[in-house]
């Protein structure tokens, strides 16, 4: 699994973010390892020198193998914090969307073929 920061103009992430965030999504994300090719984190500053609340953005987007990639958001007074919170929505819309098709890939076929040995 891959790990790419990406951060606009406005905030700098440094090499010290990158690693911290390389760090967390490794261990956060472990049990999809598997499932997910690549995952991209976007920070971002939405008002510049503006001082406002839920000005840091962060938008992270899991590539899957085989599959439509799925992305997220979340908006926050501190880089930290909209790291944390897109990070655990991101957790959550995989567990959804990949316990969905482990369901699916257990669960019986309602067709079967006809038993042929009772006849």
């Amino acid at each position: 699994m891959q790990i790419q920061v990406n951060s606009n103009h406005s905030i700098d992430t440094g090499e010290s973010f990158e690693r911290w965030a390389n760090t967390e999504l490794n261990d956060s994300f472990s049990r999809f390892k598997e499932e997910i090719t690549r995952i991209e984190v976007h920070m971002s500053d939405e008002n510049g020198d503006k001082v406002s609340v839920d000005h840091k953005r962060c938008m992270m987007e899991a590539r899957l193998a085989n599959r439509e990639p799925v992305a997220v958001n979340h908006q926050a007074s501190s880089q930290d914090e909209a790291f944390r919170g897109a990070s655990d929505k991101l957790k959550r819309v995989l567990e959804h969307t990949l316990g969905k098709l482990r369901d699916h890939r257990s669960r019986e076929s309602i067709r079967h073929e006809p038993d042929l040995g009772n006849a």
